[in-house]
């Protein structure tokens, strides 16, 4: 079937182009995010297995209970006696170098989208592009402009995840009391202070859910980049497939499962305190009379 619109072929002709003119800024790019996710793999190989194991247990039990530190202890245990402790560290170091990238990027764009409705017309299809485009399909040109390795592995993944830190930071702030932004305004707040002081401690439930998604997100990405060679369980879990390893692929599979629901229990409890289901609801209207009373003592 001959095709009507050649979009595909120009897509291929435009990541050439890229390739050919712009190699020297790729691999410089490239060089950053190698150094900063080796920094952070590095750094979690070098904790002690029973320190790492130590940390979160012990935030689980400050931020949640003692059942979940239970739970954290058989589960990590589990983790190390069979076998994929060092596995489980390197996909870990992926998964926190692809969400920070994705933090950094995503909550200042969502700040942006939230403040700005033409900006939000733009990057709202985009971030839909984003979110239902195949996973795999990332790969391609990542391995293309990067080569193998974590790199293509890390950019697929933060493309992947990016989209729920935008959208619920946008949503958080865009749902603050309407009221309470006013107050603020009326004390004299400066933009900057009404959105630290203000807004964002309102908005963090809905922005702390948007870094628990996107962690998630993260961790299922990082099992797929192993095809492109970015290492961790999901090289694994990918030989479990290739070898139809039934065994393998529980294990590998288990050990993923594991340490996305101690992730996904610690990042979802930092959006309330601890022991709360909830924060508290004027936590932003105490600042605004917080920085009324600094006012008033300073022209005092």
């Amino acid at each position: 079937m001959s095709e009507i619109i050649p979009l595909g072929r120009w897509v291929d002709q435009s990541v050439h182009y890229l390739l050919d003119h712009d190699a020297s800024a790729f691999d410089s790019i490239g060089r950053a995010i190698e150094s900063f996710a080796a920094l952070i793999e590095h750094s979690l190989q070098a904790i002690p297995m029973w320190a790492l194991m130590a940390f979160f247990i012990g935030i689980g039990l400050w931020r949640i209970g003692w059942r979940f530190a239970f739970f954290t202890t058989l589960a990590l245990l589990l983790i190390y006696a069979t076998g994929f402790w060092d596995q489980t560290v390197i996909t870990l170091g992926l998964t926190f170098s692809s969400t920070l990238i994705s933090l950094l990027l995503g909550i200042p764009l969502g700040v942006w989208t939230a403040s700005n409705k033409y900006v939000a017309a733009v990057v709202r299809p985009l971030l839909d592009l984003m979110q239902t485009m195949p996973a795999f399909v990332y790969l391609i040109p990542a391995a293309m402009l990067f080569g193998l390795g974590r790199v293509p592995g890390i950019l697929s993944t933060v493309i992947f995840a990016m989209p729920p830190a935008v959208r619920l930071t946008s949503l958080g702030i865009r749902h603050v009391n309407r009221e309470i932004v006013e107050a603020g305004q009326a004390f004299g707040c400066t933009p900057w202070q009404l959105l630290y002081k203000v807004q964002f401690p309102n908005a963090l439930p809905s922005i702390m859910q948007g870094v628990n998604q996107t962690i998630m997100l993260a961790l299922s990405m990082v099992i797929i980049a192993s095809m492109v060679g970015a290492g961790g369980l999901g090289n694994d879990v990918l030989a479990s497939i290739q070898r139809l390893d039934i065994g393998l692929g529980f294990e590998s599979g288990l050990s993923v499962v594991l340490l996305a629901i101690i992730l996904d229990r610690i990042t979802e409890s930092f959006g309330r305190s601890p022991g709360d289901t909830a924060t508290p609801r004027f936590a932003g209207l105490r600042n605004v009379m917080r920085l009324r009373r600094e006012r008033a003592v300073a022209q005092n």
